[in-house]
């Protein structure tokens, strides 16, 4: 079974993006060597990338470009290069090299292919999916960034979840730019820090 993974940044107070749908808080200014290679190992990881339109647009605006290229080009060349998918009813094509386009029923759709042989899918921004697939029991590990900033508004990466979610600690990690990467799991696990 394929496994459904969620890699995101928050702010401190909580938000996926700011009030107007930014993301940019996430590029925490700060120097960090060991921050730069660990978001250049998950860029060139394996896996299928999951979007909604709005991230999608927002990713694909920047990650084909030639400045993207030379500002991050191992990061570039991993998004480039990945599967991605993105769920759109308002899409009438994906025109980003290694996309396809999702329009029918994203609950059924990803329970089909989480059952299907193949690598392993993360969600990158896209709320409001993280919100629906978590409401339907389909994500097996949440990676959240926590960035050392207060935003004071924006949008929650879980809006209209009615009911609770309990999830397990299996790993934490500081850097020295502040931020604080910890892994949840819908089961019981190991807590590592590091």
């Amino acid at each position: 079974m394929r496994k459904i993974s969620v890699f995101n940044s928050v702010s401190l107070d909580g938000y996926f993006c700011d009030a107007n749908a930014g993301m940019d808080f996430a590029h925490n200014p700060r120097p960090d060597p060991e921050w730069d290679a660990f978001v250049a190992g998950n860029a060139s990881g394996g896996g299928m990338l999951l979007f909604g339109r709005i991230t999608y647009e927002m990713m694909v605006s920047y990650w084909p470009t030639p400045l993207a290229a030379q500002q991050m080009p191992v990061v570039a060349e991993g998004m480039n290069n990945r599967s991605k998918i993105v769920f759109s009813r308002t899409m009438e094509q994906a025109l980003w090299k290694n996309t396809r386009l999702v329009k029918g029923d994203i609950i059924q759709e990803m329970q089909r292919m989480k059952n299907e042989p193949g690598e392993d899918m993360t969600i990158l921004g896209s709320g409001s999916i993280v919100s629906q697939f978590t409401s339907h029991g389909l994500i097996n590990e949440f990676q959240i960034v926590v960035v050392p900033v207060v935003l004071g508004k924006g949008r929650t990466l879980f809006e209209g979840i009615t009911g609770q979610v309990n999830l397990q600690l299996t790993h934490s990690r500081s850097f020295i730019n502040g931020n604080v990467v910890l892994t949840y799991s819908p089961g019981i696990g190991r807590v590592n820090h590091f």
